[in-house]
């Protein structure tokens, strides 16, 4: 077992899409804006309910961010808490051909 060489595979920068998900975009994006909550709430030094008078969001939803518990939200419902947090959010969309499905047309 010492003797087996080690295989280094360098991965694309997105999990998801290392282990084939189907949803390995969104599910990376998710993350991204799910990080980008919990380094605000961080910052501001701010509770679960703190976060909720601030924002309006729920106390809870700020609670499943935290457990990464990320399948009940939407892509702009956390880019809305993140804007309720005063965080500015910049969006830019790289459109290329897919290498892992070579038959997605767009």
């Amino acid at each position: 077992m010492k003797d087996d060489p080690i295989e280094i595979v360098r991965g694309s920068g997105n999990v998801y899409r290392d282990f084939e998900d189907a949803d390995a975009d969104i599910k990376q994006l998710k993350a991204i804006l799910a990080a980008a909550i919990i380094k605000e709430l961080d910052a501001q030094g701010l509770t679960m309910r703190q976060a909720h008078a601030q924002t309006g969001y729920a106390a809870a939803d700020f609670s499943r961010i935290r457990k990464a518990n990320l399948d009940r939200f939407s892509i702009d419902r956390l880019m809305g808490m993140l804007n309720g947090l005063g965080a500015r959010v910049d969006v830019r969309i790289n459109i290329r051909k897919s290498v892992t499905n070579p038959g997605l047309q767009l």
